[in-house]
C-alpha cells in the first residue's frame, strides 16, 4: 500500500498532465492515419523521451499506445478504412452505421467501449498482475497452437453466406503469412524471385489495400450510384444523436465479456488486440438475439470490437513488467524506452523500482480518462470527415494510403503492394467474398505455423499431448463448441 501511494503522488505534476495532453492527441491523430499504427508514433516519440524524467517518458508512450489503439476506429467508421489491424473488426458494423447517418453514434460507442476497455485492463494489471503472470508462464507451443485454432473458429462466424468463399477467403490469409524466410529454417518460402519478398509482406500494408486502397476504386467505378452515395456522406453527422455514458448500461454483458477476453488475449505474448477484437465479435454475435443484424449496422458489434482490443492494452504489461516478456511490437518499443531509463523489467522489478511502476499502472487510468474527455470534444471535429466532398476526401485517402504503406519501412516496393491488395480487395468486394477471414488467416498464421512446429518437437511425434493438456483441451472444446454453435444456428435459420 506504500508503494501504491508513493506512486500515486509522483503523478500531479504540470510535466506528467501536459505529457499526458499531447500524447493522447497525437496517439488518436496517429492512429487515425491507416498505416501508422501506434508502434510508429511511440517510436517517432521516443527522441523525445531521452531528456525527460522516467515516469513522464514512460507515460508519453503508453499514451500514444492506448489513444493510437482507440484512433484506429475513426477511421473505420468514416471512411472504412481502419487505422490499425486492431479496428479491422470494427468496420464491420462501424462503415455500415456512418452510411445509415449514424455515424455519430458509432464514434461514441467506440470512444465510450473503448475508455471503459482500457480501464478494465488497468485495474486487472494492478491487481492481478503477480497471478495471471503465474498462469500463463505454464503456456507452452501446443497452448499456444490451440489458442491459434480458436481463433480461426471465428472464420465460421464472419464467413457471410458462403462458407466456402470464408475458408477460401482464410486460407488466402494463411498462404500471405508463408510468404518471406522460414525462421526455423531460413528458407525462402513463395517469394517468386522478388528480393523484396524475402522479408515478407507486412500486415498494415494488406490492411491498407484491401480497405483503403480498395475503397478508392470501388468509389472510381461507381457511375450511376454516385450521386446517390455523396448524398448519403453529406447527411452523415449532420444532426446526429450520440450515445450517453449512462446509456451505456444496456450494453454491460457485451462489456464485461469483452473486457475480459481482451485482458485475457492481451495478458498472452504473442497474440494482439486484432484477434482479441474478432473472439469478442464473434462471442457477441453468437449471444445475440439477432445475429442477423451483425455486419449490417449492429452498434452491439462495435462496442465488443472496440472493448477488445482496449482492453489488451493494459493486459500486454503484465507479461513485460512481471516476466520481462513483450506481449507485441508496441510493448517491445516500451520494453526499450523502459532499459533507457534503468528500469529492468522481470520479477524483480515491482521490488526495485515500486512506486514508479505503480505510478504507470495508475498513469494508465489517467490517460484512458483524458482519452475519453479529448475524444468527446473533438469527436464532432472527426465527424466532419464525412461532410467533405469525396473529390477531396479521396484525395486524402489515396495521401494517406500511400504515405502510410511507405513508412512501414520506407520502401516504394510497399506501395506497389497496398495497390495490389487494393485490387484484390475489389474483386473480392465484386466476388462477395469476405475480407475479414483473409486479414484473421494473416494475423494468425506466424501464430499457429510457429508453433504447430515447435509443439511437434515438444510432443516427439505423440499428438495426443494436444489434448490431454488441460488448457490445450479446454481451448479445443471452446474450438468445437465455437464452430457447432453457429452451424446449429445456420441450419436453423435455413429451415426457417
Amino acid at each position: 500500500m506504500a508503494e501504491f501511494m508513493s506512486g500515486l503522488s509522483m503523478l500531479p505534476s504540470v510535466e506528467n498532465v501536459l505529457t499526458i495532453l499531447i500524447g493522447t492527441f497525437l496517439g488518436i491523430v496517429v492512429g487515425a492515419i491507416p498505416g501508422l499504427t501506434p508502434a510508429v508514433g511511440m517510436v517517432l516519440c521516443i527522441p523525445l523521451t531521452f531528456s525527460m524524467s522516467t515516469v513522464p517518458a514512460i507515460l508519453l508512450l503508453l499514451t500514444v499506445y492506448c489513444a493510437g489503439t482507440y484512433g484506429g476506429s475513426i477511421t473505420a467508421i468514416l471512411i472504412r478504412t481502419p487505422g490499425t489491424p486492431a479496428a479491422a473488426c470494427t468496420v464491420l458494423d462501424g462503415y455500415p452505421l456512418a452510411q445509415q447517418g449514424r455515424g455519430k453514434e458509432a464514434l461514441d460507442m467506440a470512444l465510450l467501449a473503448s475508455t471503459i476497455g482500457g480501464i478494465f485492463s488497468c485495474v486487472v494489471l494492478m491487481v492481478f498482475a503477480p497471478q495471471i503472470s503465474k498462469l500463463t508462464i505454464n503456456f507452452s507451443s501446443i497452448e499456444y497452437f490451440m489458442i491459434a485454432v480458436f481463433g480461426l473458429s471465428v472464420i465460421v462466424s464472419v464467413s457471410g453466406d458462403s462458407l466456402i468463399k470464408g475458408f477460401l477467403s482464410a486460407a488466402l490469409g494463411l498462404f500471405i503469412s508463408t510468404i518471406g524466410v522460414d525462421s526455423q529454417s531460413a528458407t525462402l518460402r513463395y517469394t517468386f524471385g522478388v528480393p523484396r519478398l524475402q522479408s515478407g509482406i507486412p500486415i498494415v500494408i494488406v490492411l491498407v489495400g484491401l480497405f483503403g486502397v480498395c475503397e478508392l476504386y470501388a468509389k472510381a467505378f461507381e457511375t450511376t450510384e454516385a450521386g446517390q452515395s455523396g448524398k448519403n456522406r453529406m447527411e452523415v453527422g449532420k444532426g446526429q444523436k450520440g450515445i450517453a455514458v449512462w446509456e451505456m448500461a444496456k450494453y454491460w454483458k457485451t462489456l464485461l465479456v469483452s473486457s475480459l477476453v481482451g485482458t485475457g488475449v492481451g495478458a498472452l505474448p504473442g497474440t494482439g488486440a486484432a484477434l482479441s477484437s474478432f473472439i469478442s465479435y464473434d462471442l457477441a454475435k453468437k449471444r445475440s438475439s439477432h445475429p442477423d443484424t451483425y455486419g449490417k449496422g449492429e452498434l452491439d458489434g462495435v462496442c465488443a470490437s472496440e472493448t477488445a482490443n482496449n482492453a489488451v492494452t493494459g493486459a500486454t504489461l503484465i507479461p513485460l513488467l512481471t516476466l520481462g516478456i513483450p506481449g507485441d511490437s508496441n510493448v517491445a518499443i516500451l520494453l526499450g524506452a523502459l532499459t533507457i531509463h534503468g528500469l529492468v523489467p522481470g520479477p524483480q522489478l515491482f521490488q526495485t523500482q515500486g512506486p514508479t511502476v505503480y505510478a504507470m499502472m495508475i498513469g494508465l487510468i489517467m490517460i484512458n480518462i483524458t482519452m475519453l474527455l479529448e475524444g468527446k470534444l473533438l469527436v464532432r471535429l472527426f465527424a466532419k470527415v464525412s461532410l467533405i466532398p469525396y473529390s477531396v476526401l479521396g484525395g486524402l485517402v489515396a495521401f494517406f494510403c500511400v504515405v502510410g504503406a511507405y513508412a512501414t519501412n520506407n520502401s516504394y516496393f510497399n506501395i506497389y503492394m497496398a495497390l495490389l491488395f487494393g485490387v484484390v480487395g475489389f474483386l473480392f468486394r465484386c466476388w462477395k467474398f469476405p475480407v475479414i477471414p483473409l486479414m484473421l488467416g494473416l494475423v494468425l498464421g506466424n501464430m499457429l505455423e510457429q508453433n504447430f512446429r515447435r509443439a511437434i518437437i515438444m510432443c516427439k511425434g505423440q499428438y495426443l499431448m494436444f489434448f490431454t493438456r488441460p488448457i490445450s483441451l479446454a481451448f479445443f472444446l471452446l474450438t468445437i463448441g465455437s464452430i457447432g454453435l453457429v452451424l446449429y444456428r445456420r441450419s436453423c435459420s435455413s429451415r426457417i
